[in-house]
């Protein structure tokens, strides 16, 4: 992949290369990190695969020999939802079974082997609740310390939806704010970390040995209230961690004696894996080891190998979703200042875990439109940099191997799915395998589907990726596709997407421009922090240095924060320059953002309350009457009914204003989805109504008789005009 600084000069042309439709890319297998057993010989992953004619998917679990890269198949028996390796055992196998003979609703823990799977399972545990997210850890005794997590009551006990009494009435009552999140009305039931054993019966060593329960749960969060781990929506087995020895847990939880909506504060917590002890925050406003001035949230916590240090993020503030998070280091029992490590690094690490020895750590981190690994020694001062030793692509996950090595799961622009080692010292060594290289779909893509470029934006020099069609032709000219990301603290990074996959678009037959202007992330914090956009500089740069590009006849699209530019383009000079635009979950209104549920979005990005400030919300107002006398681009909207952030009455409003002035529109809802569009059905159909509404208003349609229609879809049109 080349990389353009300023002009660019001599472009390649992309050789048989099959186009990607939606089709494929929706039903392209989609597979999980491959996780390597302790002797580093192979490495587990599931997969799972849709049909179009069945309309069902089909799921599996795998082994990757890390040697060879041969793939063979486990099991694909649906019930086994969560499957990871059983202690130093090369062989040994835990996995959550989804069903339970005996208790509607609740799952239970299985024992298998390689070696054999569906010969040797046996049931060692049966749980009275869905619960997912398994971690484990063998004690000096050689059980089995587990922690997972569910839905709880307040009195601590599981939730089990299958067997909860249905109340008469479909009333909620609520006293306090934030009454619904994401796509999730508040209820009494929450989030909690439960602890349980797995006792090995004496007599059996290694692969010999069996386990059992006969024990109870233990929630971990009860007795303090307003805890909740994992943080929902998007919390995960990343919100906790259970040390190597199984002694102890460390989770996650938003502030508990704060109002969610305000703020973004939240605390690591430490507790006794057999719940003797309440938890108690290690960060916290009155933990004595807590650094001044660092209040907002806090992640990723991770124990050392020696069970006695928790590396984690915390950002320092409380009200700034996109802050930089520093990373620090809690020796259990200190009471000294917690230290941070590389503070004054410009970069936002996502993810962190200890090297073999505990004398370093790996962060995986957003890196100019990457997601790269860094290396930083345990003992990083403030001023230290962390040394990248990965380049292109993103890291999903990554994994300690005996010899020092790492396994690393990624994907890129191009690939879904990419298996390969690094190391600290050597940098990426050798890939194992490619899902463009496997997966009848994805063949023919390629690095040399797209470059990177910079251009001077309004005080800095700016990214922007390009994304060339199949069987690109630079002395021809593909109308340009001008991709918006969300956020606006976000970016358009190096990775595959399921949803705004830019290799779809561009093999319609376009060009696809895909920037990060201010407000992206990766960057640097004066970046982020600059939400300063200036979209016409990127589209004239375009215009004036691509003439492969055809500008006049290009179109814009954008999601969430890219959905609100839509809309804002719109109402201004820029928006006459596209043929068409598509507004996904794009705000309209802008006194109407006080229907949030993140408050503490919107009075940080406003600089205030709704009341005292209301001048700056309106601002940027594309409701605004001198905005809306300027529309006249057609529009497709897509608001879904399950969008709390940003309900869907923005979408409903703007397409009642677009029909009234006679703009050509088309609103496109779901009812069962939220900010995204994630049921495959439902992505079909969004796929299909996107691309020929660009397509239409392009040309692209006239010219090319592969390309997506608005036709290609089954669901009817609603029209009730005269």
């Amino acid at each position: 992949m080349r990389t353009f600084e300023w002009a660019v000069l001599g472009l390649g042309v992309v050789l048989g290369a099959d186009a990607l439709t939606p089709e494929q890319l929706i039903a392209a297998p989609r597979r999980s990190e491959a996780v390597p057993n302790p002797s580093g010989e192979v490495a587990l992953f599931s997969s799972s695969e849709y049909s179009w004619e069945s309309h069902e998917t089909s799921s599996s679990w795998n082994l990757i020999d890390l040697d060879s890269g041969k793939i063979t198949l486990l099991t694909n028996d649906t019930n086994v939802s969560e499957l990871i390796w059983l202690g130093s055992d090369d062989s040994g196998l835990l996995y959550i079974n989804g069903t339970n003979a005996d208790i509607p609703g609740g799952v239970e823990l299985w024992v298998s082997n390689t070696a054999s799977f569906d010969k040797l399972r046996y049931k060692a545990a049966s749980l009275p609740a869905s619960f997912s997210g398994l971690k484990t850890a063998i004690t000096k005794g050689g059980d089995v310390n587990f922690v997972l997590y569910a839905q709880s009551y307040s009195n601590g006990t599981a939730y089990n939806e299958e067997l909860a009494s249905k109340p008469l009435s479909s009333a909620r009552i609520y006293d306090s704010i934030y009454v619904r999140h994401w796509d999730t009305w508040l209820s009494t039931t929450f989030n909690a970390v439960f602890s349980g054993t797995l006792k090995r019966k004496k007599g059996g060593q290694g692969a010999n040995s069996r386990y059992s329960s006969e024990d109870s749960l233990k929630n971990l969060l009860a007795g303090v209230k307003n805890l909740e781990s994992p943080y929902p929506p998007f919390g995960g087995s990343s919100d906790y961690d259970i040390s190597g020895d199984g002694k102890w847990v460390a989770f996650k939880s938003k502030a508990p004696e704060l109002p969610r909506a305000n703020n973004t504060a939240s605390y690591i917590y430490l507790v006794p894996h057999d719940g003797s002890k309440k938890p108690v925050a290690i960060n916290g406003p009155d933990s004595p080891g807590t650094p001044d001035g660092v209040e907002g949230d806090s992640s990723s916590p991770s124990f050392s190998p020696d069970s006695r240090r928790i590396a984690y993020f915390q950002m320092e503030d409380i009200s700034y979703e996109s802050d930089r998070r520093t990373l620090y280091i809690y020796t259990i029992g200190s009471e000294k200042t917690i230290p941070a490590l590389a503070k004054n690094w410009d970069r936002s690490p996502d993810t962190v875990k200890w090297t073999a020895d505990g004398k370093s750590l790996i962060l995986n981190t957003e890196d100019h439109a990457h997601g790269r690994l860094f290396f930083l020694p345990a003992d990083g001062g403030n001023d230290y940099k962390p040394c990248n030793f990965t380049s292109t692509g993103s890291v999903n996950s990554y994994y300690n191997l005996p010899n020092g090595d790492l396994l690393v799961t990624g994907s890129a622009i191009w690939t879904s799915w990419t298996v390969y080692t690094a190391n600290p010292e050597k940098g990426v060594i050798s890939t194992l395998i490619s899902a463009n290289e496997v997966d009848p779909g994805l063949q023919g893509l390629s690095s040399s589907d797209l470059d990177e470029f910079y251009f001077q934006g309004n005080w800095t020099k700016i990214h922007s990726w390009i994304i060339y069609p199949a069987g690109f032709d630079k002395s021809k000219t593909y109308p340009l596709v001008f991709y918006v990301h969300g956020g606006p603290q976000g970016s358009w990074a190096d990775s595959w997407s399921t949803r705004w996959n830019p290799k779809v678009w561009a093999d319609q037959g376009y060009v696809v421009i895909a920037p990060n202007p201010t407000g992206s992330t990766g960057f640097g914090d004066k970046l982020t922090d600059a939400i300063t956009n200036n979209w016409g500089i990127c589209w004239e740069y375009v215009r004036d240095n691509f003439d492969f590009v055809d500008t006049e006849n290009g179109v814009a699209a954008g999601a969430s924060y890219g959905g609100f530019m839509m809309n804002w383009i719109q109402g201004n000079p820029l928006g006459r320059k596209f043929k068409a635009l598509v507004s996904h979950d794009g705000t309209f209104v802008a006194d109407a953002k006080i229907s949030t549920e993140e408050l503490w979005f919107i009075e940080h990005d406003f600089n205030g309350t709704f009341w005292a400030n209301r001048d700056n919300y309106r601002r940027w107002d594309p409701s605004a009457p001198e905005r809306i006398l300027q529309f006249d681009t057609p529009m497709l909207i897509i608001h879904s009914d399950k969008d709390y952030r940003l309900p869907v009455s923005d979408g409903l409003g703007l397409f009642n204003v677009l029909q009234e002035r006679g703009v050509p529109s088309r609103l496109l809802n779901f009812p069962d989805e939220n900010h995204w569009v994630t049921s495959k059905e439902n992505s079909l159909v969004w796929h299909q109504q996107v691309l020929g509404w660009i397509n239409k208003y392009s040309g692209v349609g006239a010219r090319n008789p592969n390309a997506v229609s608005l036709d290609d879809t089954a669901i009817p049109v609603v029209d009730y005009n005269p």
